[in-house]
């Protein structure tokens, strides 16, 4: 989406903010019916979560899709309608906005750092984390966002 298209589109959404628990949280409602949700530090004014919901095809809310943040811890053993769940021993890859950096952060990695290394494809725009273990070889790629995300 150019600039402009996202600028005129924040405007023009039904914006409601709030202040709770040190966080000055911000829901925006699109005219197409997209909905996204901020979370701001009080303090530092850093974006902490950023999660966006669009209405299924029956017209339905679906379910939040992280894009910024930590996903919320799990409450109290509930499974969900699933009855399913994600092991907590994966790895958990999240992105981290500051306001000179964009981060990609790993957390419940499997093997001490030095066991992985990290490199970048300019030509495929990801970030590629390999493993140098030779029992279990295994790599993971990191797309990164359009060009509209550069930081100038």
């Amino acid at each position: 989406m150019a600039v402009t298209g996202w600028l005129e589109s924040l405007r023009a959404a039904e914006k409601t903010a709030l202040l709770q628990d040190g966080r000055r949280k911000v829901h925006y409602l699109f005219p197409d019916g997209k909905e996204m949700a901020e979370e701001y530090d009080e303090k530092t004014s850093e974006l902490l979560v950023r999660k966006w919901r669009m209405k299924s095809t029956l017209g339905g809310l679906g379910p939040w899709q992280l894009e910024v943040g930590e996903p919320a811890p799990p409450g109290g053993g509930s499974l969900g309608p699933e009855l399913i769940k994600e092991s907590n021993a994966n790895p958990i890859f999240m992105r981290k906005d500051t306001k000179m950096s964009f981060q990609w952060r790993i957390r419940n990695l499997p093997y001490p750092k030095d066991v992985y290394s990290v490199c970048v494809d300019h030509e495929e725009r990801c970030i590629i984390v390999r493993t140098t273990n030779k029992n279990t070889r295994s790599q993971k790629r990191l797309w990164w966002p359009n060009q509209s995300y550069r930081r100038s």
